[in-house]
């Protein structure tokens, strides 16, 4: 899963990312975890359009060569931060994982599956990706 390095900047209730290996994907957020989640749904789709066109993607720099960037570098020292963004794509098809889960959260998982209309796997799914982009 690539992690690409963003610059986050802004005041309360409006903040900006932008990703520097990605041109032109930005995300705004009233929130940092907001605008970082943002960030991480327009990496997404940045890939997905790119693939997509058949532009290859590029890999992620270094945080090191990305900070030494002379652009980037200007940004921090006007007040931007930077952060790390993941990007967890789609390959198109599924693949069967034997996971052992103790009986008690395996029936709880189920109920919150069925309250949402989710199948147990695609439940477990979204949870991870949730878990996987909060944490980055």
């Amino acid at each position: 899963m690539p992690r690409y390095a963003a610059l986050i900047d802004g005041k309360r209730g409006a903040y900006g990312v932008v990703i520097p290996d990605l041109p032109g994907c930005t995300a705004m957020g009233k929130t940092v975890d907001e605008a970082l989640a943002n960030a991480a749904a327009a990496a997404r789709a940045w890939a997905e359009v790119a693939k997509a066109e058949g532009i290859s993607i590029p890999k992620p720099r270094a945080i090191e060569a990305v900070r030494n960037d002379p652009e980037v570098a200007a940004e921090i020292a006007g007040g931007a931060a930077l952060s790390i963004v993941p990007v967890v794509l789609d390959s198109g098809r599924a693949k069967t994982a034997n996971l052992s889960l103790d009986a008690g959260l395996l029936e709880a998982i189920d109920e919150a599956a069925d309250a949402k209309g989710l199948t147990r796997s695609a439940f477990i799914a979204s949870a991870a990706r949730e878990k996987i982009l909060q944490d980055g």
